[in-house]
């Protein structure tokens, strides 16, 4: 699946939706910040920009960080994970990092926000768990950018995790078309068009 997107916003209207879905960082397309006036990204680091066992960022995330650069974003990160593991990988970047962020809450988001001087209209939020990512957004205004997790954690609490938030992205992706192959959105839409005709055409006969 390629890149899946919504006008920023229209999803706030379902607390548990994300304002925008990749499949990684890599899909996020060029000029996106720009277009969404978003200037502060704060960035999850496990699952989102590399798996556990990266202590440093690899090279697709530096990449990544030079078109938040050629953007004019300020990034920082946010972390529930330990100082040592948050600390070791921001190490190099120079970017701020709040660890023990304690996502879903807002204390965390905030600090970082702060160490930014960022306002809540012109950040997102980057990660990969809706109940912890995307309610941490939410918390504080800021938008949400979701991508798939690039792994899976093998204890129990994750997968029951995953497992609802995986039932929420499908009734979002269903809602804006975006986990059916392309022929077959295109004939749900004129098949949805052709009913509301049909629709139309019985009530004026009943008007008659």
């Amino acid at each position: 699946m390629n890149v899946m997107l919504t006008e920023g916003g229209t999803a706030m209207k379902k607390i548990l939706w994300p304002d925008w879905y990749f499949e990684d960082i890599a899909h996020i397309p060029d000029g996106f910040f720009i277009k969404n006036n978003i200037r502060f990204l704060l960035c999850d680091i496990d699952n989102t920009l590399a798996p556990y066992s990266a202590d440093t960022p690899p090279a697709s995330v530096w990449k990544f960080f030079e078109r938040l650069k050629a953007e004019s974003v300020h990034p920082a990160f946010i972390s529930n994970n330990n100082k040592i593991r948050v600390l070791t990988f921001a190490g190099e970047t120079g970017f701020p990092a709040v660890y023990k962020a304690g996502k879903p809450f807002g204390r965390g988001t905030k600090k970082a926000m702060e160490l930014l001087g960022a306002i809540p209209e012109r950040t997102a939020v980057l990660g990969d768990q809706v109940f912890t990512d995307g309610l941490a957004a939410r918390k504080v205004g800021a938008r949400m950018i979701l991508v798939k997790p690039i792994e899976d954690k093998p204890s129990l609490l994750f997968r029951i995790k995953r497992h609802f938030e995986k039932k929420s992205i499908d009734k979002y992706l269903t809602k804006y078309d975006l986990n059916e192959p392309q022929p077959q959105r295109k004939l749900k839409r004129k098949m949805k068009k052709l009913r509301k005709k049909l629709r139309r055409e019985q009530r004026r006969k009943e008007r008659q």
